[in-house]
């Protein structure tokens, strides 16, 4: 019923609070299907609050707005995908104004309303050993601090690079 991905998305959203790790699992996720743009959607909002962590303020904001912007225009998305989706603008919206006002972190609870997605996402977070809904450890530096110039982008580099050569092959055409 849910994707693999989402569940590990939400495990780590709610359970170590790894949001670069969300970030990985549903981008791996979406490159691997047919792109649907709920994925964009998640994977910018897992950014955002990463930036805000990391007190980068207009980072949070920008990435945040441009989730909502998404979220609202794939609700039965949103709908499908265990969330309330009343609550959960509501949730980033008052989110929005708090980045704006650069005001620090605080753990976000997305409102998943589907007890079967809360019962698969509490037996993974068991798997996984990581204590479901819980605050995010600000002590915690590779969470914390930059852990996206630690990875290792060439294969993003080769990608964007490929792009680039076929669009401008199709200028030529």
């Amino acid at each position: 019923m849910y994707p693999q991905p989402y569940i590990d998305y939400l495990v780590h959203f709610h359970g170590d609070r790894d949001y670069f790790e969300c970030h990985e699992i549903l981008e791996e996720y979406w490159k691997e299907t047919e792109r649907k743009k709920i994925w964009v959607g998640l994977i910018q909002l897992a950014v955002s609050l990463y930036h805000q962590r990391r007190n980068n303020y207009g980072g949070a904001y920008r990435m945040l707005k441009s989730a909502i912007s998404i979220l609202e225009q794939e609700l039965e998305d949103v709908s499908r995908l265990g969330l309330n989706h009343h609550s959960l603008f509501l949730i980033l919206k008052e989110r929005l104004s708090l980045i704006e006002k650069n005001q620090a972190y605080k753990s976000l609870y997305l409102p998943i309303e589907d007890e079967t997605l809360l019962t698969l996402c509490m037996n993974r977070s068991s798997e996984k050993n990581i204590i479901w809904w819980s605050n995010s450890d600000l002590t915690n530096t590779m969470l914390v601090n930059n852990r996206h110039t630690l990875r290792d982008r060439s294969d993003v580099i080769a990608e964007r690079q490929l792009n680039l050569l076929k669009k401008q092959n199709n200028r030529l055409c």
